[in-house]
């Protein structure tokens, strides 16, 4: 049951859903912007079809650049996001249009109120703000328009409406509960020894026949490539801002002419708790506030506010830091936050305070009225940048020079320039296009110089981290097959990873035998050369030394106490395991955890059951000729993104 609970959890897919998050910084909502299609696509653009409604590659290619915006993605991933956001607009679409055969719509009103708790400062009391402010608060919040928005909404409160039609019958039964308390309560603990090909390359050396027979059977593999030994000349920038000096006038002077960044207005150092209360009924903020009003409590007897904040906060900006929001200034956060908190004293800790996000609880760290830092306070911080920046100039100003005297004759030679402009001297040893040189800063720059440059040709002064350098090539080898002596350490490194690799499967494997023979865990991987070690007890959310989850041993929950499992390969690694200890749920705990199981379950047996009208509605869709994807373009699309 436990292992097909482990594949049911990792075949589920977030769905899509024009849904509301809270994403970032402290307290700062956004709407996930799903934006509608802005007029006819061309035939040739579109890359799939329902009912009247077309997905675009246009529409893709945006969805796909507000979903990554400003996440470093490898572009080895984009292929698969691509594809991914495709699927989902065709969900969507598909979805859409089901809603409009069976009629089911959202109501101006339902727009209304949904908005209302998405937007809760375009009301004040009962009074809508007006049309402008609300504009404004829908611009600055969801980087969107109004209608864009509206429609937005309008289509969440419809996916809501079909999703309810397709969930609401679904229940949870006694022995799906009992299953679940299983699966979240087991432990087991582990007598287990890892085995690692590294670890074992040390131990092993091929002998002369060995790494000839590799070097004649891959002969063609062993190719040199183009080698080439370079001089150097450097500008050095470390050497320029050890010699550097200023003076206390230009610090002063520096000082003035950036005076406002010295002024520090009124500000507080403040940490907080937040229980969210956007898009709750009247009675869940009644428990919300119950909820707030017990934390409360705990941090006035003392408690640490930190771990409070780790606990029960809500807001992901400050969570895991123990609800530290940093210094804040006035007029950066809602009114009812500022006044609260610039009207605590240090090291105090406030009442509930309400605002459109919920409830908090603030403690003040620190405080600082409004001034100017003086001089002698910053003076020391001012000295390392303007250093920094005055060595640089040196350096650029002398790069220029270099520059005009190579441009003004290409027969000058390294060791001149170098004694004319007082350049330290170097010379790496022979490298090919791909090896590291640290001597050169690494700089790719400098390494594609390198191979463009004919021998004793001077390279332009190139920067790199270490300063400006002028390049020489002193000698070229070319390329040529590798004989065995250029290439032996080569094939006896890959010798020693193949045979490490090897002997770590077999040393698995025959732990694995002389355990489910009787020996003792301890005393047989000793007698391999291995170190056995002992678990805690974790359940299946748990880790082994934050190497193997309880997931990747979840067979451990199916074993007895004595019983050894099949060893596992994880990635070059193997990992021996013996259950050593199993301890079952304590009955005592089911009542207390009943409710949140039984929501766990109906959560995921929802999500399951929409999952499935989904794949059956597009297939369904497909077969009636409504639904039609253009599956070359959809590839070429997600090949190219």
């Amino acid at each position: 049951m436990a292992v097909a609970k482990d594949s049911r959890k990792t075949g589920m897919r977030i769905l899509l859903g024009v849904v509301v998050l809270l994403l970032g910084g402290s307290m700062l909502l956004y709407l996930v912007p799903q934006t509608p299609g802005t007029g006819e696509a061309s035939s040739t653009d579109i890359v799939a079809k329902v009912g009247d409604e077309t997905v675009s590659a246009a529409e893709v290619r945006q969805q796909l650049s507000e979903t990554l915006s400003g996440s470093q993605v490898p572009d080895i991933l984009k292929g698969y996001y691509t594809r991914q956001i495709m699927e989902q607009l065709v969900s969507r679409k598909a979805i859409k249009y089901e809603a409009k055969r069976l009629g089911v719509r959202a109501s101006d009103q339902e727009l209304a109120d949904r908005i209302r708790r998405i937007l809760p400062g375009v009301y004040n009391g009962d009074t809508f703000v007006g049309r402008d402010q609300y504009t404004a608060e829908v611009q600055a919040r969801t980087q969107m328009t109004v209608a864009a928005f509206e429609d937005v909404v309008r289509q969440s409160l419809v996916l809501e409406k079909i999703r309810k039609l397709v969930t609401d019958g679904i229940s949870v039964g006694p022995s799906e509960l009992q299953d679940e308390f299983k699966y979240k309560n087991e432990k087991v603990k582990l007598d287990y020894a890892f085995i690692k090909p590294e670890d074992l390359e040390a131990k092993i050396t091929p002998d002369e026949a060995e790494i000839k027979a590799a070097y004649e059977k891959n002969r063609s593999k062993y190719q040199v490539p183009e080698k080439r030994l370079v001089r150097y000349g450097l500008v050095d920038l470390t050497q320029l801002r050890q010699n550097a000096q200023v003076s206390d006038g230009e610090l002063k002077a520096q000082y003035q002419q950036n005076i406002q960044q010295y002024e520090v207005p009124n500000r507080v150092h403040a940490e907080h708790i937040l229980l969210m209360t956007v898009g709750k009924t009247d009675a869940e903020i009644e428990e919300i506030h119950q909820k707030a009003e017990d934390v409360l409590k705990q941090a006035k007897k003392g408690t640490n506010f930190e771990e409070l904040a780790k606990k029960y906060s809500e807001d992901p900006g400050s969570k895991d830091k123990g609800g530290d929001l940093g210094w804040i200034t006035q007029g950066q956060t809602v009114p009812e936050f500022e006044k609260t908190a610039f009207g605590l004293d240090k090291g105090k800790i406030s009442d509930l305070v309400k605002t459109q996000y919920g409830f908090h609880i603030i403690k003040v760290l620190d405080k600082e009225t409004a001034h100017t830092k003086p001089f002698e306070e910053v003076k020391d911080s001012i000295r390392t940048p303007l250093l920094l920046t005055k060595s640089d100039k040196l350096a650029s100003d002398q790069a220029d020079q270099l520059s005009a005297t190579i441009r003004r004759s290409n027969k000058v030679s390294l060791d001149e320039i170098a004694k004319q402009f007082h350049l330290s001297l170097g010379e790496t040893r022979p490298v090919t296009a791909t090896d590291p040189i640290l001597e050169l800063g690494n700089s790719k720059e400098a390494k594609d110089a390198i191979f463009r440059l004919r021998q004793d040709e001077l390279s332009l002064p190139i920067r790199t981290d270490r300063g400006y350098l002028v390049l020489s090539v002193k000698q070229i080898q070319p390329a040529h097959p590798g004989s065995l002596e250029e290439v032996r350490d080569k094939i006896i490194t890959e010798l020693k990873q193949q045979k490490s690799t090897e002997l770590a499967r077999t040393k698995a494997e025959d732990l694995t035998k002389r355990v489910k023979s009787g020996e003792k865990f301890e005393a047989a991987a000793k007698s391999l050369g291995l170190e056995a070690k002992s678990s805690d007890l974790f359940a299946r959310n748990g880790s082994i030394s934050g190497a193997v989850s309880g997931k990747q041993v979840s067979a451990a929950f199916q074993l007895k106490p004595g019983e050894v499992g099949t060893p596992l390969n994880l990635g070059a690694n193997w990992f021996v395991y013996r259950v050593a200890e199993k301890q079952e749920p304590n009955p005592a705990d089911f009542e207390k955890q009943k409710k949140e199981l039984t929501d766990q379950v109906l959560q995921t047996k929802r999500t399951m059951a929409f999952e499935a009208f989904r794949t059956s509605l597009e297939a369904r869709l497909r077969k009636e000729g409504k639904l039609q994807i253009m599956s070359d373009k959809m590839k070429r699309l997600g090949d190219v993104s």
